[in-house]
């Protein structure tokens, strides 16, 4: 009669562990929430291919100087660490992760060196747990609130506006068009039309219902406060504003341009010219247009501490400036420093 309630009392702490050890599991390995108000990544740096991400006071981004594998370092570029040997692109961070899209992974051994297919990818900041969303090509990728939204491509479809939780549940078709989900600000994705025209909507993340809020013909918008930065379709892409609170649109340079991305207080824009190329940048109102480097430019990623750019079709030398304050161009040394250490 002893030996058989020892028997059953062993029975149910085993039972009693395992359960534990499985909640345990379950706690450890689930997904903290994020804010619904959270956004991964500037639009800025989304629309200019996502090759710079700050949060917390982190940095992560695109080694140019190691074929676009996946860095940190702090906002003064010290610290400068190598999480793995991925080409990355449209990085986002919230939390304890990062969000972005994987163009490919290095054969390499070492750290962080992995052999994964291309594809939507969640690590964590470490660059571990690496997890695949979708591994379709994929366009665009932003975070918002407690969803990821990608431009995601198949043969049969082309490229249509996919969404997933992020803890990779509730895959889901949004939209059967090409929407760029780059902007957003209070869980609203402000986009231009792409297939029957470029007016201005947006889409609530709330419920994905969509809305007209400008009948105009433009590109690229970047919400920031109450304005919203565009690109001019119908005036030879020069760059205007819209005020959400009055409905007023302001011109801010007649330059025709070919990208730019948006601070707390300046612009910066790529002039598009067979003349006088240039990277300028202005105020906000479009006051205080000065040059910051001559040539033609791409890739204008910003941080709290620079902006980062390179020339067109040529990923490195890596181009810098300070934010805000004086123009002082140099490059990205400590970048390639790094990747000389790690040699």
């Amino acid at each position: 009669m002893r030996e058989r309630r020892t028997t059953i009392l062993f029975l149910i702490i085993i039972v009693l562990i395992v359960s534990i050890m499985l909640l345990l599991n379950i706690y450890v390995s689930r997904i903290p929430k994020n804010s619904p108000s959270t956004t991964g990544n500037t639009a800025g740096n989304l629309n200019n291919n996502g090759l710079f991400c700050e949060d917390e006071g982190i940095v992560y981004f695109s080694n140019a100087y190691d074929n676009g594998s996946l860095y940190s370092m702090n906002a003064d570029e010290t610290n400068i660490i190598k999480i793995a040997d991925v080409q990355i692109q449209y990085l986002n961070a919230a939390g304890k992760y990062l969000y972005y899209y994987q163009a490919s992974s290095s054969a390499r051994s070492g750290l962080g060196a992995v052999r994964s297919m291309s594809g939507v990818y969640r690590a964590t900041k470490s660059g571990g747990k690496m997890t695949c969303f979708n591994s379709d090509p994929s366009g665009i990728v932003s975070l918002v609130g407690n969803y990821v939204y990608y431009q995601h491509y198949d043969t049969k479809n082309g490229m249509t506006l996919y969404k997933q939780n992020i803890d990779r549940s509730g895959e889901t078709e949004i939209a059967k068009q090409v929407i760029n989900p780059a902007s957003s600000q209070d869980g609203i994705i402000y986009f231009n039309g792409v297939e029957k025209d470029h007016n201005l909507y947006a889409l609530n993340t709330a419920d994905d219902s969509m809305t007209l809020v400008l009948e105009y013909s433009l590109w690229n918008p970047v919400v920031q406060g109450d304005y919203i930065y565009f690109m001019d379709v119908g005036n030879q892409y020069r760059l205007c504003r819209y005020q959400l609170s009055t409905g007023q649109i302001q011109v801010l340079t007649e330059d025709r341009i070919d990208f730019f991305n948006v601070t707390d207080s300046l612009i910066y824009y790529q002039v598009s010219s067979p003349v006088s190329p240039a990277l300028k940048r202005m105020n906000l109102d479009g006051s205080g247009a000065e040059v910051v480097d001559e040539g033609i430019f791409e890739n204008i990623n910003i941080t709290s501490n620079y902006v980062y750019y390179n020339e067109f079709d040529n990923p490195v030398p890596v181009f810098k400036t300070p934010v805000n304050g004086s123009v002082s161009v140099t490059t990205f040394d400590a970048a390639q420093n790094a990747v000389l250490l790690n040699q």
